[in-house]
């Protein structure tokens, strides 16, 4: 009888470790003091630098988990403020997505943008290099000779990847507790938990993606995260794998949703909100499809 009940119970707690295990980590709790700039408008999200100066250093990625990459940050705004790594794709250098360093860090994020271990990681080590930035950031926080001392609030995170990169950071938001997540043209092959995503995702398609075709990766993916769960997917019309790539011409039109998304989800500004939900989206020729899970 004891061995039953031995037998019994073992079976309950692995059911229980199975079942955590299976439940990806929410976003922080709501911040009620962590809104900073001017009212934001559609010209102010589609400049190439928000209302903060910025500057820069680089990081050596020797010994970190990742490879050499360049931090971003506000220089005349005080507070503690969200922290976003971005990691490029399979084959492809941190200069493929190093426009997003200025410009977020422009409107009061820190960022760092990413060159990976090697090239050739895939998806679940991408998800692996981005938490270690992330740490890496959080850790140049407390340290009182970082250029960032004392700038980050480590429960407020974000991530970017473009490719291998997007399909990492859909990985990472099942693994640690991030506020917004933002795949572009993602790419992730094999079984996932996808389904049990409960940060806000901002997924960016390329309509004319044959690396990972939209209807393969980018459409599922996003169908696949739960309802309960903040999300949106905006495709570029007629773009290539590389639509939303340093150099390319909708940087504009991705930064006005991609900052968007992470002051409403990183910094809980409802400011924001207005720019990511209610009709006419797809009026912008550039847009060939706009879904979303309005009101948030």
């Amino acid at each position: 009888m004891k061995a039953s009940l031995a037998t019994a119970a073992l079976f309950v707690a692995s059911l229980l470790v199975s079942s955590h295990v299976l439940s990806a980590p929410g976003p922080s709790a709501p911040c009620s003091n962590c809104t900073r700039g001017p009212n934001p408008t559609e010209a102010s999200l589609k400049s190439d630098r928000g209302p903060f100066t910025t500057a820069r250093f680089s990081v050596s990625g020797f010994l970190k988990g990742f490879g050499d990459s360049t931090v971003y940050y506000p220089t005349n705004t005080t507070g503690r403020m969200g922290a976003i790594a971005v990691i490029p794709g399979y084959l492809s250098y941190e200069s493929s997505i190093e426009w997003w360093g200025p410009r977020l860090a422009s409107h009061g994020f820190v960022v760092m943008t990413m060159n990976t271990s090697t090239i050739y990681d895939q998806p679940d080590s991408r998800a692996t290099q981005l938490s270690k930035a992330l740490d890496y950031l959080i850790a140049q926080s407390n340290t009182s000779s970082s250029p960032i001392y004392n700038k980050i609030d480590s429960t407020r995170l974000g991530a970017i990847g473009w490719s291998m990169g997007g399909g990492g950071s859909l990985k990472l938001s099942t693994q640690r507790s991030l506020n917004a997540i933002i795949p572009q043209a993602p790419w992730y092959s094999g079984s996932n938990s996808f389904n049990t995503i409960k940060t806000p995702a901002l997924i960016l398609a390329c309509s004319a993606d044959t690396v990972a075709p939209v209807s393969v990766h980018a459409s599922p993916f996003y169908n696949r995260i739960p309802g309960s769960t903040p999300k949106a997917f905006l495709e570029i019309y007629g773009g290539s794998h590389f639509c939303a790539n340093s150099g390319y011409p909708n940087e504009d039109l991705l930064g006005l949703y991609g900052i968007a998304w992470m002051k409403r989800f990183i910094d809980f500004d409802n400011r924001y909100s207005q720019f990511l939900c209610g009709p006419n989206h797809e009026g912008d020729f550039a847009i060939s499809d706009y879904r979303q899970n309005c009101p948030y």
